[in-house]
């Protein structure tokens, strides 16, 4: 019966110096305090871009830490997470976003031999000369904001980095009022289906739903605090978010 948000605040108050998040192919470890450090700092970047309750924050990457950190932060700001295929080519990326009304996206920039850089100008070749706070694009008529996960160019957006610095327009109390406001059957996250049969159906979560979907097979399964989780499989699909 709590938000998403609650727990990670009431688990990293009793466990902070424990490892939380360990990503071997960045390199990256975070402790529960350090990684609600991050998805705060994170959730009122988000905050400074505009995001309302119930607004589409999509993201669209392979398995990184940062997917974690936006997945947190878009629950702790209110923010439903759109889960975007990182195989998805254009055709299934505008209908993804343009379906679920994504108004910010953090991507990556390639996956495998896919350029996703190459993929946004094609669906949106304002984004070569986009100089402005907010974004208004022919083909994508939600997106107002593009977040690059990495290193590079970010043409029509700002980087990671840029985004998290942000974060410091908006105060620790204020996102606080934010969470204050949730509750546990507030939507928090869209899965959109293989579409085999048609168009992809974007299936909708609310917290109450992915913290007790993890909660009981952590009990099935006799999860302790001393127990380490692999998880290989893609954050976009249920069984990796969860």
């Amino acid at each position: 019966g709590e938000t998403i948000g609650a727990v990670l605040d009431r688990v990293a108050a009793e466990f902070g110096d424990r490892d939380a998040l360990i990503s071997c192919h960045q390199n990256l470890r975070y402790t529960y305090a350090q990684l609600l450090d991050q998805v705060n700092c994170a959730a009122r970047g988000l905050l400074a871009l505009g995001v309302k309750r119930g607004d589409r924050v999509g993201i669209w990457s392979a398995n990184v830490a940062e997917w974690v950190i936006t997945q947190y932060a878009a629950a702790k700001a209110g923010a439903i997470l759109v889960n975007i295929n990182p195989a998805y080519r254009s055709r299934e990326l505008e209908y993804a976003l343009n379906q679920s009304g994504v108004s910010v996206l953090v991507t990556a920039r390639s996956f495998r031999k896919t350029d996703y850089l190459e993929m946004l100008l094609a669906l949106a070749p304002e984004l070569a000369d986009a100089r402005g706070a907010s974004l208004v694009l022919e083909k994508l008529p939600y997106l107002r904001h593009l977040v690059f996960l990495g290193d590079g160019e970010t043409p029509g957006g700002r980087s990671w980095q840029q985004f998290m610095c942000l974060g410091e327009q908006v105060s620790l109390s204020a996102l606080q009022e934010v969470s204050d406001r949730l509750q546990c059957d507030d939507p928090v996250d869209i899965q959109y289906t293989s579409g085999t049969t048609g168009s992809p159906k974007g299936a909708t979560l609310s917290h109450h739903n992915i913290l007790n979907n993890g909660f009981f097979v952590g009990e099935a399964l006799r999860y302790t605090v001393d127990d380490r989780i692999c998880t290989p499989v893609p954050f976009y699909h249920c069984f990796g978010c969860v």
